[in-house]
């Protein structure tokens, strides 16, 4: 009886504890992103350096949040020339806009370890509300004692939204789709591991 009272005592206490933090494990994360070319076939590309913040509630999900920036610098489709155009101010324009950012404003669940994340996407100096489709993987214990899990999100977006055009003649043709394909995969860590992962 007596554990009882302590148990319920401390209810509030619990029921308010603050989300855990994770971090992520960019050497073991992919951000990527596809594009149709000529309508036939999609280009793939990936940023190569990001950087992002879960607070996660296991308690009631609901009550989580996610922050995380790009840097559009390291964007990467494997052809060197493509990658300086993208870069420059026909399209991302890094040298005004270096960063693209997410900072969620609502998780609601959506099946077992299923999520839909709704939050604020900036690209290219414009904010634009965006929903990621979110699954995730059941904690696990890391090489040197670090918790970790697993995220995989995708949504799509419209690059004519964040003023990603060219010129009126690529523009007018199917050269470049409108529609881009954005996938996460991404492996956070709530501990820091003893000795840096290999």
């Amino acid at each position: 009886m007596k554990k009882l009272a302590i148990l319920l005592s401390l209810a509030p206490t619990l029921a308010l504890a603050a989300p855990t933090s994770w971090n992520v494990d960019a050497s073991h994360s992919h951000v990527g992103f596809a594009v149709k070319h000529l309508v036939i076939s999609n280009v793939r590309g990936e940023f190569r350096a990001y950087r992002g913040t879960l607070f996660l509630d296991d308690t009631d999900l609901t009550r989580s949040s996610v922050e995380a920036t790009i840097d559009v610098n390291t964007l990467d489709t494997q052809v060197a020339d493509r990658d300086t155009h993208l870069k420059s101010a026909d399209f991302f324009d890094v040298a005004k806009y270096p960063s693209i950012t997410f900072r969620s404003t609502k998780v609601a669940t959506a099946g077992k370890d299923r999520l839909q994340v709704t939050g604020d996407l900036t690209l290219h100096g414009v904010t634009r509300p965006v929903v990621l489709d979110v699954t995730m993987s059941p904690e696990v214990k890391g090489m040197f004692g670090e918790t970790r899990r697993a995220f995989a999100a995708t949504t799509r977006i419209n690059r004519k939204d964040y003023g990603l055009t060219w010129n009126k003649l690529v523009e007018a043709g199917p050269a470049v789709g409108d529609e881009v394909t954005i996938a996460l995969d991404l492996e956070v860590m709530r501990d820091q591991p003893k000795t840096a992962a290999k």
